[in-house]
């Protein structure tokens, strides 16, 4: 097994050879990629294991896929890369990965690293992704996957004592996480996740403390970025089932909110024959800060005349309430997506009449029962038969609700046995 090392050879030669150096000195092998595009003017010391005209032709090759819509040496390196470090893992002879880049190199590389599982050591060396301009780009790879960043300050082009600095501490930094001892997801006990945030913590801890002794418990923090996680994690069979206690981003998305994680959002555990237990969570509130949008005649707060609303404002955080016309909207939204779920014996709708997050319990700021109750009977009255649904007279951060939960998710395991 071999360390994969990228780079483009025309602009960082220099630091790519002290990377692998350093890391054949500690006893690894290694793999050298070339991803240069040609705009360097370097004229390179080493010689890659695997060129540029490689990956291009791996690209070509591929184009079936629709990965590779062009032919532009961007777009071939990038299919190419992606396509190369996915026959390396899957042959057995990757045991970590390693890049040190600037912006292009970056936008090559990380499509490669999503091609590996969680837990396969992976890390960017680059001074671009901290970049506000391209935050939300970069996001949609760092919420995915567990990629190391090692953000470099100055650039890494040429060779002087701060980039030997980074090229040996990156060199370390991927030997030491190889080096020690096989790292597995799983544990003694079915691992479940659960979706939780701040406003529904109290009865995510609930849950936690009622199944902590049959299951590991792992926490998605349902924020948009953790929600594209779960999204991800999932179909990769790390979790035994999903506790949806929390599914806002998915309101979040038909209604413009900040945690937005797209529309695909509860399709989390669609095709999968694992328990998926539905909760409300969230969907009692719009997430529309900071403040100062209120009075910039922003698109969201004017056309859901949101400064009309019950808010909870908690700089830079404002919470808006949603409506009951909103609350239905989403109750028949909901039942569309949980619909489609292939395995609907395994989809249970748990359903608090009480409140939906902390912010909407009794004497909270955006209590509102008229509008919580919306959302039950919208629900059930566009929800498949085969899907069962439980209404709680609770809160949502009771112990009695997450003792509806646990109850319904021993049913739906008893379901998977049949």
């Amino acid at each position: 097994m071999a360390i994969v090392i990228v780079g483009m050879l025309d602009e960082r030669d220099e630091a790519l050879g002290v990377i692998q150096d350093r890391i054949r000195q500690r006893g690894h092998s290694t793999c050298l990629i070339d991803i240069g595009v040609g705009t360097g003017a370097v004229v390179p010391t080493l010689t890659a294991d695997v060129s540029q005209q490689e990956l291009a032709q791996l690209a070509v090759q591929n184009e079936s896929t629709g990965v590779a819509e062009d032919h532009s040496a961007i777009s071939m390196m990038t299919v190419g890369l992606r396509v190369k470090v996915r026959e390396l893992y899957a042959a057995g002879e990757l045991q970590g990965m390693i890049a040190i880049t600037g912006m292009t190199g970056a936008l090559i590389s990380l499509p490669a690293m999503m091609e590996l599982p969680f837990g396969v050591p992976k890390l960017l060396i680059s001074g671009a992704t901290g970049q506000p301009v391209h935050a939300t780009k970069f996001g949609e790879y760092f919420s995915r996957r567990d990629v190391m960043v090692m953000h470099t300050v100055i650039d890494t082009v040429g060779m002087n004592p701060m980039v030997r600095v980074l090229a040996l501490n990156g060199a370390d930094a991927i030997s030491g996480m190889v080096e020690g001892e096989p790292v597995s997801g799983e544990g003694d006990k079915p691992a479940l996740a659960i979706t939780e945030f701040g406003y529904c913590d109290a009865g995510a801890g609930h849950i936690r403390q009622a199944l902590a002794a049959d299951y590991d418990i792992v926490s998605i923090h349902a924020t948009g970025i953790g929600d594209r996680a779960a999204l991800d994690l999932t179909p990769q069979g790390m979790f035994a089932a999903f506790i949806d206690l929390v599914p806002g981003a998915f309101s979040e998305h038909l209604l413009g909110g900040n945690r937005t994680a797209g529309p695909d959002r509860l399709d989390v555990a669609m095709d999968l024959p694992i328990p998926y237990i539905f909760c409300p969570g969230g969907f009692d509130m719009i997430s529309c800060g900071p403040p100062d949008r209120r009075d910039k005649n922003d698109p969201l707060w004017e056309s859901r005349r949101l400064a009309e609303r019950k808010l909870f404002i908690q700089p830079p955080r404002v919470q808006a309430r949603t409506t009951p016309e909103e609350m239905e909207y989403l109750a028949t939204s909901v039942a569309g997506r949980l619909n489609r779920y292939r395995y609907k014996s395994l989809v249970k709708a748990v359903i608090p009449l009480r409140g939906f997050s902390s912010l909407s319990a009794q004497d909270g700021p955006l209590h509102d029962p008229d509008s919580d109750g919306a959302f039950a009977p919208a629900l059930r009255s566009h929800l498949d038969p085969q899907i069962e649904v439980v209404e709680v007279d609770a809160h949502i951060n009771s112990t009695m609700f997450a003792q509806a939960v646990a109850d319904a998710l021993t049913r739906a395991f008893k379901e998977t046995e049949t």
